[in-house]
Formats: structure tokens, sequence, C-alpha cells
């Protein structure tokens, strides 16, 4: 008995171990956010940007209080002290970046969206030298750039002419935006208060973000813009609320603080990958070449970065 329990135990710590990989964190985040373009764009008809957004970011406030409560009140005046830190990483991360491509997605096309997602690993490594002056290894380098060309062949389609022939619209300036707002966001991360439980730091973004959204939300029901209650929309609203938004957002701040921006945002050149399978998974869309060649290359170059020799 004393043995199973043994064996039990340590099958737990490994499992745990194994979670606590910060690759592993970051290639879930890209699955769940993937998932969270798709959702995002399929019910449009049904719930509005703003209520999709506000919507969201309430059941994960709901998901992530209990777990955070407890340690509320120790984490409290540090979460005070550092109040325009963290007001300005929940106006980022929670209350913009999501909002904005919610937005974006109703107008643009779902290959447009790809696409400006794929550039945020280059505005991040961008904005991380430009202010703060870290510096990739040239090897760390050619493996972003491989990723970024692998992003490039998916959403092309293998044909280098099909992406000069993307039009922007309104929705993609918005997405631009966003863009701009989570490579912000990402590298603002490295300046998080220290010390502060990271679901205590992440149910004080969200709580910016809602009092950020709120009035936005009324904005937009006012203009006579409201939620269907369909299945379909409960449905979608659960998904990207826990999903994405909790255990996405609690997986992505782990790994960017183990292993810093620029490698963390590289991971962002797999929602092209996962978004190519759930379209087959889903939507009976068979790969062709291009697709396996764009996911060769985002490998290679996120092994090329990540690999110690």
């Amino acid at each position: 008995m004393r043995d199973a329990i043994s064996d039990s135990g340590e099958r737990t710590a490994q499992w745990s171990r194994r979670f606590a990989n910060p690759y592993l964190l970051l290639t879930l985040t890209a699955l769940f956010w993937s998932g969270n373009m798709v959702v995002g764009r399929g019910v449009r008809a049904d719930v509005p940007p703003l209520a999709l957004a506000f919507g969201r970011w309430l059941i994960a406030f709901a998901c992530v209080l209990p777990f955070a409560w407890p340690y509320v009140r120790r984490d409290w005046p540090l979460v005070r002290t550092h109040w325009r830190s963290v007001s300005l990483l929940g106006l980022l991360g929670v209350g913009g970046y999501n909002t904005l491509a919610y937005i974006g997605l109703q107008t643009t096309s779902a290959t447009n969206a790809v696409l400006l997602n794929s550039f945020i690993p280059v505005v991040t490594i961008a904005i991380a030298w430009a202010f703060f002056g870290k510096r990739l290894k040239p090897r760390e380098a050619m493996g972003v750039l491989i990723s970024l060309i692998g992003a490039l062949t998916i959403v092309g389609r293998g044909e280098p002419a099909a992406l000069l022939a993307l039009d922007l619209n309104v929705g993609d300036l918005w997405l631009l935006l966003a863009v701009l707002v989570w490579a912000v966001y990402t590298v603002g991360l490295g300046r998080r208060p220290a010390g502060v439980h990271p679901l205590v730091l992440l149910a004080a973004f969200i709580a910016v973000g809602l009092v950020a959204l709120a009035p936005f939300w009324l904005w937009e029901m006012a203009q006579g813009r409201f939620l269907h209650p369909t299945p379909t929309a409960w449905l979608a609203l659960a998904y990207v609320g826990v999903l994405p938004s909790f255990v996405g957002y609690v997986f992505y701040n782990r790994g960017v603080a183990e292993i810093g921006p620029a490698k963390a945002s590289l991971f962002i050149h797999l929602m092209p990958v996962f978004g190519t399978l759930l379209a087959a998974l889903f939507l009976g869309e068979i790969p062709g070449w291009f697709h396996y060649l764009g996911i060769a290359l985002i490998f290679t170059g996120i092994v090329l970065t990540m690999k110690k020799f």
C-alpha cells in the first residue's frame, strides 16, 4: 500500500514537472488562442465584439478569483504599490489586444488575421531591442526568421505573390493595432511587480480590463448590438472565457517569466499551424503541401532558437 502511494506521488510529481515546462505551456497557449480566433470569427453574427470581450473576461475572472483569493490579502499591498504597471498591463493585455482583434475579425479575412498575428514576435523583439537593449544571438535570430518564413508560407499558400496581393482594410488596421498592443504587453511583463502571486496578478489585470471594457460594452448595446442567446453563443463564451483567457494567460505569463518575452513570443508562430489543424478537424479542409512545409519551418525555427548547442 505504501509503495502504491509512493508510486502515485511520484507520477503526480512527474506530471507537475511536465506541465511546469515553459515550452509546453506556450505551445498549449498557441493552441487555445488559435481556437479563440476561429471562435471570434465564427460567432460574429451572434456575439458583437465588445460583448465577446467583456463576457470572456467576466468568465475568466470568475475562474481565477477562487484560486487567487487565498493570496490576495498577502499580496494586495504590493499590487497597490505598483498600481501603475498593473493598470497598464491590464489595459493592454486584457482590455486591449483581444478587443481590438475581435473588432478586426468583423471585417477582415481569416488569412489576413493569421498573417498579421504572425508578426507579433517580430514586433516584440523590435520593441525589446529598441527600448531595453535586448538582443538575440545570431542563431536565435535565424530561428525567428525561419519560423516567420514558415508562418508566411502557410498564409501565402506557398506562393510569395499571394502575400503581395493581400489588401489591407479597416479590419486589418485594427489587427495591426492589436499586434502592437500585444507586443508591448509581452515586453511589459518583464516589469510586472515581483513577489506577487501569478494568479493575483492575473486577477488584477482582468479587473482592470473589465473596468475599462464596461463603458464600451454599454455603448455597443446602446447602438443596438446585443448578444443573441443561442447555444452556440454560450458555448463560444464558455470556451474563450476558460481556455484562451484563464488557462492561456496563466500559461503565457508563466512562459514569459521563464524564458523571456522575445523567445516566448516566437510561439505565436504556432497559431497558423494549429489554425490549419483545427480547420482540417472541424471544417474538413485538407492541408496542402505548403501547410506541411510551413509547419516544418516553424518547428525548425523554434528548435533552433530554444535549443542550447
